[in-house]
């Protein structure tokens, strides 16, 4: 199939329904499908089940358990100084770039508005203006939970609906304004290094999209933008390197910070391989 077949098919796909057909399936837990499902998913993707809690696949009751399989605890290990940020994610960064006048580089040729990525506030927007951005896609076979890259209180949360286009390369490549037209779950935390934006962006076949304050937030119950506001007495308080959600299949992330405040890694260029917990950056400290 040509790259031109592959995106039309997409545009006239109906990812919605495959999506959360996809999402029932892989939420079964009984009989032999699942254990099928999860043992040709390891083997089509060469999955290193050496670094997950439980190796067997046995061990896991569905697909969804599987792909949002825990690791060892010393899988990982997180860059603990206090003026690094550590990765969020397993992955591979698509881009990463100052945000120009607003815009986001998506692809060659392609970027879109870091407000509409956001849900269209213009005033939550605001801060990030002239900031910087890193965009990571995981691909089927990483891990599929998102991890903190630094300390941070959330103060706001959106879900904002759309499309469920597929975020690989090439879609990126292909699909103008795709991160800010697909469904996705804005989080804004405050942080030392100022606010930052955590965006978790939906994608064919992702049956879900979770966070660990407030469970499960995509599908959600309607197709309007839904809003969390946190007071500081009700505010989730997340340390660096804690698990902050994860997705039911993959997607990709997108990170933005605030002008200044945060040098991301020189070595960081599309097509780098990430792991979570590896250093993403330094926090700029400022005299007092």
């Amino acid at each position: 199939m040509t790259d031109h077949l592959k995106i039309l098919m997409q545009y006239l796909l109906p990812k919605h329904l495959v999506s959360r057909l996809a999402g029932k399936l892989a939420a079964l837990e009984s009989g032999p499908l699942p254990q099928w499902l999860i043992k040709r998913f390891i083997h089509h993707y060469q999955v290193d089940m050496s670094e997950a809690l439980y190796e067997q696949a046995a061990h896991y009751k569905s697909f969804n358990e599987f792909f949002t399989r825990p690791l060892k605890a010393d899988a990982r290990p997180l860059n603990n100084d206090n003026n690094t940020l550590a990765m969020p994610v397993d992955g591979a960064i698509s881009q990463v770039a100052p945000i120009i006048q607003g815009r986001i580089i998506q692809a060659k040729g392609h970027d879109y508005s870091a407000r509409t990525l956001l849900g269209g506030d213009k005033a939550l927007a605001s801060p990030f203006m002239d900031g910087d951005f890193a965009t990571i896609y995981l691909a089927p076979k990483d891990y599929h939970r998102i991890h903190m890259p630094l300390d941070g209180v959330l103060k706001t949360m959106i879900y904002v609906p759309g499309e469920l286009f597929s975020v690989n390369p090439l879609t990126a490549s292909r699909v103008p304004g795709l991160f800010a037209r697909n469904e996705r779950v804005v989080c804004i935390f405050d942080t030392q290094a100022g606010p930052m934006a955590m965006v978790l962006v939906g994608a064919t076949i992702v049956a879900s999209i979770e966070t660990v304050w407030a469970g499960t937030i995509t599908p959600p119950p309607g197709k309007q933008i839904q809003r969390w506001d946190y007071t500081s007495d009700s505010a989730p308080r997340l340390a660096k390197g804690q698990e902050m959600g994860r997705f039911k299949l993959g997607s990709t992330v997108v990170c933005l910070f605030t002008p200044g405040q945060v040098n991301l890694a020189e070595h960081l260029l599309p097509g780098t391989r990430t792991r979570m917990g590896e250093e993403f950056g330094t926090i700029n400290v400022f005299p007092v």
